[in-house]
């Protein structure tokens, strides 16, 4: 493989590799300060991040007030008080190699009060801002008022020339870099646009290739890419160093940094990972953003995925072929349904899943009593940690709603979250990773459960192998 060559990124020369940001107090203070002392960019995460007691235990964000805006106010609260906690833990760690960036996600609810906030009360200790999960027009402006760099989330060039023409331009000197986050093959959430399909990946080359070329074309010949999604080993990537298509390349590490000893996920999450076979992560279109996102195929998943197939079309009053009177609710008020689905839905009934919940599309959604009232309770517990919530119907405007009805087909993304960040639990939760997961159990130097520390998990991908 060529040789590896340090960036000079985020006003520092630094290994060309970076520490994925994963949410949720999933890449905190511990692991981004590791992986800035080993010499590169480590990140921690912005979106709910743990604060901690005086003994050193981190502190459950529980909501004491009644109100969806209330409760939306203490997170963003409880989410500045984290940053600034794990902010000073990496600077600490990292004892001043390497640099530490912040990741936030521009459609997490009260996103420019949580940076602000951070940036603020931990400044001097962050150098950049990684930002994605929509289009981050004023992270740039945010960015430059904290003296430090900015580096959007994108995965096309045609993003990326939206956000330079309308804000970036006015802001070029503090654009550390642009990370192509690829959608088919990053976990978490995925930019895939309506015009691509989710089932037919593309070679990430020449959708890199032509953000290298918009870039170029906007004067930013010097300014790096960082790769995101699908990096394993470096000699497989070895065509993309020093070509001149691709130019100044750094590597993004997501779901490496998880197995890990200083990763904070539980044991039992680290076992799992040893355990994926190829295809066990999934790209699914169920969180409660709109966006696709990748995660591990487990029975959270799988109730998701079996409850939208127990779905049917209904009206409120025959029409077409909507005519067969079906009862639903405690009332037993009636909706039409075709003759074929009203079969469907009797047997559905039939094995235990008698509630039926209506969705914005004008469909039913089959469930138990059990998880009819789980999710309605969900619905009510809505703290805002979205800008806008399918599953809630929360919005962080002035009517503090969508507009639209609650979707039962989605799924509280905090709770989840925070269940699995904070337990053994990794069943039952939404796991997030990679597509490349799969090859921690293939890889001989995780053999007989080997989980190394930070340090050496960097040193070992300097080598390429």
């Amino acid at each position: 493989m060529k040789a590896l060559k340090p960036l000079f990124m985020s006003g520092k020369e630094v290994l060309p590799l970076v520490e994925g940001g994963k949410g949720i107090a999933v890449s905190n203070g511990q692991s981004a300060g590791a992986w800035a002392a080993a010499g590169g960019i480590g990140t921690f995460s912005g979106v709910n991040a743990d604060s901690y007691d005086e003994n050193g235990n981190p502190i459950e964000q529980v909501y004491h007030t009644r109100t969806r805006r209330e409760r939306h106010h203490e997170l963003i609260a409880y989410g500045i008080k984290g940053g600034i906690s794990q902010a000073r833990i990496a600077h600490e760690v990292s004892n001043g190699n390497g640099r530490l960036h912040v990741n936030v996600l521009w459609e997490m609810g009260g996103a420019e009060e949580i940076l602000e906030g951070i940036l603020e009360g931990a400044k001097g200790l962050v150098h950049g801002v990684t930002c994605g999960a929509g289009m981050p027009y004023r992270v740039a402006e945010i960015a430059v008022r904290h003296g430090v760099h900015y580096y959007p989330i994108v995965s096309s060039a045609r993003a990326f020339r939206a956000l330079w023409l309308r804000a970036y331009n006015k802001f070029p000197s503090n654009l550390g870099g642009v990370v192509y986050e690829d959608p088919w093959l990053a976990g978490g959430h995925n930019g895939l646009s309506n015009s691509e399909d989710p089932q037919r990946p593309e070679d990430p080359y020449p959708r890199v290739a032509a953000l290298r070329q918009m870039m170029n074309s906007f004067g930013l010949t010097e300014t790096p890419i960082v790769m995101a999604g699908g990096v394993w080993w470096l000699e497989e990537w070895d065509h993309w160093l020093d070509n001149p298509e691709i130019g100044a390349i750094a590597f993004q590490f997501g779901t490496r940094p998880l197995l890990t000893q200083e990763s904070p996920i539980s044991d039992a999450w680290k076992q799992k990972l040893l355990t994926l076979k190829a295809g066990d992560v999934y790209l699914n279109k169920f969180s409660p953003t709109g966006f696709y996102s990748s995660a591990v195929r487990n029975p959270f998943l799988e109730d998701l995925r079996l409850r939208s197939e127990r779905q049917v079309p209904f009206a409120t009053e025959p029409v077409g072929e909507l005519t067969e009177e079906f009862a639903i609710g405690p009332r037993g008020r009636p909706v039409y349904l075709t003759a074929a689905d009203k079969a469907h839905a009797e047997g559905w009934v039939a094995a235990g899943y008698g509630q039926a919940l209506k969705t914005p599309d004008t469909t039913l959604v089959f469930v138990t009593p059990e998880s009819a009232r789980a999710i309605l309770k969900d619905q009510v517990d809505c703290m805002g940690c979205l800008s806008a919530c399918a599953f809630s119907n929360w919005s962080q405007n002035e009517e503090g709603t969508t507009g639209r009805r609650a979707d039962p087909r989605s799924f509280c993304i905090q709770k989840t979250l925070q269940n699995i960040s904070h337990s053994d639990d990794c069943e039952h939760q939404l796991m997030f990773a990679g597509h490349n997961a799969y090859r921690f159990a293939q890889d001989p130097w995780y053999a007989n459960g080997f989980v190394p520390t930070v340090k050496e998990l960097v040193d070992r991908i300097v080598t390429g192998k």
